[in-house]
């Protein structure tokens, strides 16, 4: 790809961007119209569940898929084809019928969405080649989740209390077409030198193993565990599987050398362990504030504004952090905010007081403002960048799996009341894994892997030209 101007490159990053954009509010909005799906639909807890991670579970599934593709025939194309997707997939949620054909209608957006973050963080790389500047766009990136946080829950709020939950559904129609034309007229195509074979099993594995495990999860309290059972079994037996076959192949799905980096593998723990506590915690925070506390959408979307807000202001200083200083003093930020909020509620049942609630709110909102940043530029940093697409992907993946698996374990267990146990071990995962990941050994690491990778490149480069 051709070198861009500053300003076309602030161009192509806020397009980027309104991507990014279009995804979190409808994740954050959908969040507040819960109940009022609930009461409308007549959905059950687990029927909740489902409308969440029905979406978070196709995503995480092709997100992988997707960010090969991009880098074998285009992420300009691939960019353009999600976006036209999830604009689709909007419109049918809109007007979906029943609970079912919801659920259906989100798995059609979630594919489109599935090539839309991971692409747009491979376009950013392959734009951004100043290690530096590439970690402050990937900090404006980290705000734009920040505003979706701040804004989501009051939009969400304002339509479901004026016209209803449907209307959370049209936000995304303008923003994506704006996109798309945005994208169609200003963003270059760009590719990996060497195309990457597609790899059918692998992601049949993947599918069998992200989807098995969230369906036992959920279905287990209603259903029982005998029921579940088979998929419970089908889940480790497709880790296996991928674990087995994977190395195998020349050009894999999931590239497991990519693990040997001690920084990468972090970065992938703390991406589930952080979004696994954001997902339960958004979760549980919906549903008390509305079944327990009465509140209209629209006022529970304005209680949030405390964890919102310090998102949005510490994701761009998380950026600037990491480019300057490296990931470790934001993720030991993160983890230990992140702790102390989830503690709070664990331990003291913050959730009773107005001052609590609002403390553990602003606390987790610091936490996950800084998380992003170090998880994303470490992910693709230390990687060629002819595999900018897979490495990204591989961490957006790990963001939508530990979303998926956070609203599927603390749903599971809300009658025990034991969610936010859940979340403080999510955190504190967060922290040891950052203060582990992010030292003197842990870059040396890197190192040697990106050497590996980047020699394998050139001998199966020359072997083609021989």
């Amino acid at each position: 790809m051709p070198e861009l101007s500053a300003r076309r490159r602030v161009l192509v990053l806020a397009i980027c961007c309104m991507s990014l954009l279009i995804v979190s509010l409808d994740t954050t909005a959908l969040n507040v119209s819960l109940p009022a799906m609930q009461r409308d639909l007549g959905a059950s807890t687990s029927g909740l569940q489902w409308t969440i991670d029905a979406y978070t579970l196709v995503l995480a599934s092709l997100l992988m898929l997707a960010g090969s593709t991009a880098d074998r025939i285009g992420r300009k194309r691939v960019f353009m084809t999600g976006l036209v997707l999830f604009t689709i997939g909007s419109a049918l949620c809109s007007a979906a019928p029943s609970l079912e054909s919801l659920i259906v209608f989100r798995m059609v957006q979630a594919v489109g969405g599935s090539m839309l973050n991971p692409v747009a963080m491979s376009i950013i790389t392959n734009t951004f080649t100043d290690p530096r500047e590439r970690a402050r766009a990937i900090g404006v990136w980290g705000g734009v989740v920040g505003i979706s946080m701040a804004a989501g829950p009051m939009i969400g709020g304002l339509l479901v209390d004026s016209v209803g939950w449907r209307a959370i559904f049209w936000v995304n129609l303008p923003v994506g077409l704006a996109a798309l034309l945005l994208t169609l007229r200003f963003v270059p195509e760009s590719r990996a030198p060497k195309a990457r074979r597609l790899d059918p099993v692998g992601q049949l594995l993947v599918i069998a193993l992200f989807g098995s495990l969230t369906y036992a999860i959920i279905e287990a309290p209603n259903a029982g565990f005998a029921s579940v059972l088979p998929f419970a079994a089908l889940a480790p037996a497709a880790l296996l599987g991928l674990l087995w076959y994977e190395p195998r192949r020349a050009e894999p799905l999931i590239d497991l050398r990519f693990f040997r980096s001690a920084p990468f593998s972090g970065a992938t723990v703390i991406a589930i362990g952080a979004f696994a506590g954001l997902g339960g915690f958004l979760f549980l925070s919906t549903l008390y504030l509305q079944n327990v506390r009465g509140l209209d959408a629209l006022h529970a979307g304005l209680w949030m504004l405390p964890m919102a807000a310090p998102t949005l202001l510490c994701a761009p200083l998380s950026g600037r952090l990491v480019g300057s200083r490296g990931p470790r003093l934001p993720l030991l930020v993160a983890g230990t905010a992140m702790t102390a909020s989830a503690a709070l509620f664990a331990l003291f049942d913050a959730e009773t007081s107005n001052v609590t609630l609002i403390i553990g709110y602003a606390l987790f909102g610091v936490g996950f403002g800084f998380v992003n940043a170090p998880i994303t530029n470490t992910a693709v940093s230390g990687m060629p960048r002819a595999q900018a697409g897979v490495a990204a992907a591989v961490a957006s993946t790990s963001r939508q799996l530990g979303q998926t698996l956070g609203v599927a374990v603390v749903g599971a267990v809300l009658a025990a009341g034991v969610g936010y146990w859940i979340i403080t071990g999510c955190a504190l995962m967060v922290l040891v894994v950052g203060v582990v990941t992010s030292g003197p050994w842990a870059r040396r690491t890197a190192e040697r892997t990106a050497e590996r990778l980047e020699s394998a490149e050139v001998r199966e480069a020359s072997r083609v030209v021989a």
